[in-house]
């Protein structure tokens, strides 16, 4: 066998990092099912992404190893999906591994038939049994005999498994009626029940941002005059600044904390979170006039500007939590560390200020954070230089892995912002770059016929757009035309619409399908709802054709707003606080300031 498998003619980052794996591995596509099919094999798929920690874990652990490459290679056709760049294979996936085993996450095992029907379902698995978890060797074992000698049992688990993910589909709720305002009521006490009044945020560790969620309350403390909502948003606001999550050094945050008070991070960061989160930050400065929210949402599209935007105007996707096989190497300082390299004097002073000590608050290292130091608004510039000047030797110290994939939802949701940011912070930067940005898809993720794709590496797009790049790229483009009052946004947001609707809608059920009604069938066609780390596709449509029908006072959009809130009503009514965008979009329609 060569040093490369299959994976060495692929763009996506994630998949090139196990292009020299022992493992045979296959790209989704035709030929790795008809294998299966022709060798009666099943299939092992391996859901992930380039930055994520537990599949470079498990990537080292199990993927690198020949023993288990032999076991995959004998009894299974293997299959790598770079999640970011298909959406739609890991929604259906990530379903079953939840209807399975009530979970979730990355990396997603998931082991199948050749008809792509799934019958076993794990996140992260190590290469041998420990603590009571069955190990890869194991499983690989275990299944490849099942397969011998019970085909036909695992045949009938996967037929149920995939009947059951079809009828939840296509479950609806209940016909009971329900008011707007009272989703939005209920959402905002299921709010106030789970805030953290200590640290702010809402529920238990790990706390994840949310900024949707913080998007809809501010939106709703400023409808409403309501002091108490304003108050959990910047009590909130405040803690995630002053912690670790939000990087000192560098700007920006990573994707969440793992315990409380936000100290310690999970340290990848994601455009997506970025985004929402400048956008929480811009919104809040907007409304209280407070200078350290504009100072923090410049700190986080700064960043953006340094490190994650392409020269040709498209932003990158991620950076890693890992340097050099350390989880956090990149951003942790030793005492003694930062001592050296600002000087005894300056140095103390800048440990004194950002909590760093010697015995460390990481695995012996430090976090860099604001938790103890009331003057967390007075940064001196002096303290400025000195954080500069350790970015700068940071930088040389040890290198990141950067995914410079551009996806179009993602860089749509970094468009809104930057155009935001332009009107906020009156700052013609950001604006400009929302536009080059803007220019970037239209040029390097738009078809002749002005359909999107979903990714663009290494001067090549791929995949067919999702209704999540319609519709967060619709809304891109009205924010900017809010912004120039340049109708050639307001146009070209209608014409994207136009194809949303006729591609994506169910007109039986109503909502929007996740994939076009053209593209290559998989297992099932789902329709996201709730709002994850990033908003869903159907929240991003109501919010879209609410805006629409404002800026255009066309009867289409009026309508297929209506149609879409009576959608998604009763579907978020029962837990709502799991639908923060899609509560944004209400807000937006039947708010105090409504349209």
């Amino acid at each position: 066998m060569s040093n490369t498998n299959r994976l060495n003619q692929e763009k996506s980052p994630y998949l090139l990092q196990h292009v020299s794996n022992p493992v045979d591995w296959w790209p989704w596509c035709e030929e790795a099912f008809a294998k299966a099919k022709r060798e009666n094999k099943p299939i092992f798929l391996s859901i992930g992404y380039s930055t994520c920690h537990w599949c470079h874990v498990m990537a080292r652990e199990s993927f690198a190893d020949q023993q288990v490459a032999d076991l995959l290679n004998q009894w299974f056709i293997s299959i790598k999906v770079d999640r970011e760049e298909r959406p739609d294979i890991d929604a259906i996936y990530m379903r079953a591994c939840q209807a399975l085993t009530g979970s979730g996450g990355w990396p997603l095992t998931i082991i199948m038939t050749p008809e792509q029907k799934p019958f076993f379902a794990a996140t992260y698995i190590p290469k041998s049994a420990s603590h009571g978890m069955m190990g890869m060797i194991e499983l690989l074992a275990q299944i490849a005999d099942k397969w011998q000698n019970e085909q036909q049992a695992l045949l009938a688990a996967s037929d149920d498994i995939t009947n059951f993910l079809l009828k939840q589909e296509k479950s609806k709720p209940s016909a009971m009626t329900i008011e707007p305002h009272e989703v939005i009521s209920l959402a905002v006490h299921q709010f106030k029940q789970s805030f953290d009044t200590t640290w702010g945020g809402f529920g238990r560790a790990p706390k994840f941002p949310a900024a949707h969620n913080l998007l809809f309350l501010l939106q709703y403390a400023e409808d409403y005059h309501a002091q108490d909502i304003l108050n959990i948003v910047e009590h909130t606001l405040i803690s995630m600044y002053r912690g670790g999550i939000f990087d000192h050094i560098g700007g920006g945050f990573a994707r969440y904390s793992t315990d409380r008070k936000w100290l310690i991070p999970h340290f990848e960061k994601m455009l997506y979170d970025n985004a929402l989160l400048a956008q929480a930050y811009l919104a809040a400065f907007r409304y209280t006039k407070k200078t350290i929210y504009g100072e923090i949402a410049k700190r986080v599209l700064d960043y953006i500007l340094r490190e994650m935007t392409d020269s040709a105007g498209g932003f990158y996707c991620s950076q890693d939590a890992d340097s050099e096989g350390i989880e956090g190497k990149f951003y942790a300082f030793s005492y003694e560390e930062v001592l050296s390299v600002l000087g005894k004097d300056q140095g103390k002073v800048f440990c004194d200020f950002y909590g760093i000590t010697p015995e460390g608050n990481f695995e012996g290292a430090n976090i860099a954070n604001l938790l103890n130091n009331p003057e967390y608004e007075k940064i001196s510039p002096e303290i400025i230089a000195m954080r500069d000047h350790l970015y700068a030797y940071r930088l040389s110290r040890a290198a990141l892995h950067k995914d410079d994939k551009i996806l179009t939802s993602w860089n749509a949701l970094m468009i809104s912002t930057m155009s935001q940011a332009g009107d906020i912070l009156h700052d013609s930067r950001y604006l400009n770059t929302a536009q080059a940005a803007q220019q970037f898809i239209e040029h390097n993720l738009s078809s002749p016929d002005g359909r999107l794709f979903i990714r663009w590496r290494d001067n090549q797009a791929a995949h067919s757009g999702l209704l999540d790049d319609y519709a967060l790229y619709c809304l891109a483009l009205l924010t900017l035309y809010q912004s120039t009052n340049d109708k050639k946004y307001l146009l070209r947001a209608t014409s994207l619409a136009q194809i949303m609707l006729e591609r994506f809608i169910d007109y039986e059920n109503g909502g929007f399908y996740l994939s076009a009604d053209d593209t290559k069938p998989l297992i099932m066609r789902p329709k996201e709802i709730y709002d994850g780390a990033m908003p869903s596709g159907n929240s991003a449509a109501a919010l879209l054709l609410i805006r629409l029908a404002h800026c255009t006072g066309d009867k289409l959009w009026q309508e297929a707003a209506e149609q879409q809130i009576a959608f998604m009503l009763p579907r978020i009514s029962q837990y709502p606080v799991n639908h923060g965008f899609a509560l944004l979009a209400l807000l937006e329609r039947y708010g105090n300031h409504s349209y």
